[in-house]
């Protein structure tokens, strides 16, 4: 038996004694968890918003810590290895996993989700983790990097980094990043890491806004300041080069759309639940827009963004606010559905 945040209800985790895992495949790994956080795609589950989600499922995606077992055909791992898991599971080796597009894999699955995006896979929040597909699904980190700059790799620091790639930010670049939570405020720092001359957040949260200015941006409470006026005026009207989305939903996306100048880029990572949206097409046909979606890519980013680690360039840990053990998990989540704490880190 082991400790784990287990789902029961909206707003209801607790965390009880579970069933240890098991391997289950020969290309399987189990994991002590060392350090686990609470993320933002983790309040859809925990709202009661995700479709399957049932009583019993183990919470978290966001989460590393130390190889206990190894299937027989895990071949790149290794009892004691200190790991990173990705928040998906992939299978390395079919015709997505190939072109390195995990998230289109098959056989993907995201732990602690239920069964919305393949099989249900106990989540992070637990002393013990089955990884499937170890040696695709695992990354390998430094032992000289603590647990929390590199925590971030599996989920939110990739997906804020893949957002400013997919933006195609170039050195010089206005970039308006729309959202300054934990994904934004790392979209702003990979759109500096990436060569930037100005970053702008924009948001309504004080704390938030505040955040993006630590890491310095120019913050932009947009219930008070229209951006698109802000941007023009700080451009010669001309508007951002790129905007970032990383927040979902249609007014958000609205305002990326809106800010960015003609030939200009806007890419989403922000999770849109809406089955339309009501482009306006002719204004993207006559200003000649580019639009993309993406989703984090632990297993094919990792490598990139390990090097800014640890060369300082990057400080991921830096937007830690709370850290908390395993039996406080509920309060960390009310806190941080409250918007009482930035980033809630679990050590365990």
């Amino acid at each position: 038996m082991m400790k784990a945040a287990v789902w029961h209800g909206p707003r209801d985790i607790r965390v009880e004694d579970v069933a240890s895992p098991q391997l289950l495949a020969d290309t399987d790994a189990i994991l002590n968890v060392s350090t686990a956080a609470i993320c933002g795609t983790d309040l859809h589950a925990y709202h009661g918003e995700v479709p399957g989600f049932e009583p019993g499922i183990v919470m978290g995606h966001e989460f590393m810590g130390t190889v206990a077992q190894v299937g027989s055909k895990v071949a790149t791992l290794a009892v004691g290895d200190r790991v990173v898991a990705s928040d998906i599971t992939a299978c390395g080796t079919c015709w997505y996993c190939r072109q390195g597009q995990h998230w289109n894999c098959p056989r993907r699955s995201l732990f602690g989700y239920g069964p919305a995006f393949g099989e249900s896979l106990g989540g992070g929040q637990a002393e013990q983790v089955r990884i499937p597909f170890a040696d695709t699904v695992l990354i390998r980190v430094p032992s000289a990097l603590p647990d929390e700059r590199v925590l971030f790799l599996g989920d939110i620091l990739t997906t804020g980094y893949l957002c400013a790639l997919n933006g195609g930010v170039k050195p010089g670049d206005v970039v308006a990043v729309v959202g300054c939570g934990p994904v934004g405020i790392f979209a702003q720092m990979a759109a500096r890491v990436q060569g930037a001359a100005r970053v702008y957040g924009i948001d309504r949260i004080p704390e938030r806004l505040a955040m993006a200015e630590r890491f310095g941006s120019v913050a932009i409470n947009f219930e008070q300041q229209d951006p698109k006026a802000v941007i023009a005026a700080g451009t010669d009207q001309r508007g951002a080069d790129v905007a970032l989305e990383a927040v979902g939903g249609k007014a958000p996306l609205d305002t990326a759309v809106g800010v960015v100048r003609p030939h200009g880029t806007v890419s989403i990572v922000g999770v849109h639940l809406e089955d339309n949206y009501p482009l306006n097409a002719l204004d993207g046909f006559v200003r000649e827009l580019t639009i993309r979606f993406g989703v984090g890519d632990p297993m094919r980013l990792a490598a990139q963004i390990l090097p800014l680690i640890a060369h300082d360039v990057l400080h991921p840990e830096q937007i830690i606010t709370h850290r908390i053990s395993l039996g406080d998990v509920p309060e960390g989540y009310r806190l941080f559905n409250e918007r009482q704490a930035f980033k809630v880190v679990v050590k365990f």
